[in-house]
């Protein structure tokens, strides 16, 4: 902890970095080893991943809620990682927080979307089932339920990072937030799906399933906090790294990629 009247300060370009870094892991994850990879072994002869959608001639239920469920399975690795923290240094722990806040929130996020607004991958999930309104009403229960435990968890992995000023942990959950938002909805730009898939599936996923990120410092600063947190320092093999995973992809993966067989 410094002494006099200034304190450490975390680094604004190394956390936009890890940010960026983190919501391409969680949407890679979805749309290609969710979605992509049950498709393909399901026996789709084409497929587009793109940043907001996964395109295939074939359609399963499976297809539909393995984006979800790939997310969640990645969380569970992520908080075992996250079990013995003092492995890693307090960038790469940030990262993995991140990581585990972005994969938790689209997997519960996702039921509460579908239930709510009768659209996305639950939606597909639950098509035909019947009552299709205690389905809805089940979905949204699950979701609430499930993210409101998820913001729980996330807010006790971003503890270290608190700080006795307030104003500390709003960067550090509120960088992410912002970040992923302008990095989800340049990338969707590109998209051939068209503006509409944008406003209705990149920004609603996005800043919607994140939105615990914006609500974890009024829930986590009740009381008061005396010790000083960890220092996120600047790290340019990070900042490189999200700067080139960033290019990639909206240029190359928000234009979208087929495989054909």
């Amino acid at each position: 902890m410094a002494d006099g009247t200034s304190s450490p300060k975390n680094d604004w370009l190394t956390m936009t970095a890890v940010s960026a870094l983190a919501c391409i892991l969680q949407d890679v994850l979805h749309e290609g080893l969710g979605h992509g990879v049950t498709a393909w072994l399901s026996g789709a002869h084409q497929i587009t991943m793109s940043t907001v959608a996964l395109q295939s001639d074939i359609e399963t239920r499976w297809v539909s809620a393995n984006g979800t469920l790939v997310n969640l399975a990645a969380a569970f690795v992520l908080w075992l990682i996250l079990l013995r923290p003092r492995r890693c240094g307090p960038v790469t722990y940030y990262f993995l927080v991140l990581a585990l806040a972005g994969n938790l929130f689209t997997g519960t996020g996702y039921f509460l979307f579908s239930g709510v607004a009768n659209f996305g991958d639950w939606k597909q999930v639950i098509a035909g089932l019947q009552p299709y309104w205690a389905w809805r009403v089940g979905l949204i229960v699950l979701g609430a339920a499930t993210y409101y435990a998820s913001m729980l968890l996330v807010g006790a992995k971003l503890r270290p990072f608190q700080g006795r000023e307030p104003r500390t942990l709003r960067w550090v959950c509120w960088t992410p937030y912002f970040t992923d938002g302008v990095l989800a909805g340049t990338a969707a730009l590109f998209s051939p799906l068209g503006l509409f898939y944008m406003i209705a599936s990149a920004l609603p996923s996005t800043l919607g399933a994140n939105s615990g990120l914006l609500g974890l410092p009024s829930m986590m600063c009740r009381g008061e906090h005396k010790e000083e947190g960890v220092v996120i320092p600047r790290s340019v093999p990070w900042i490189v790294a999200g700067a080139i995973a960033s290019a990639v992809f909206i240029v190359v993966l928000g234009r979208g990629i087929t495989w054909s067989r």
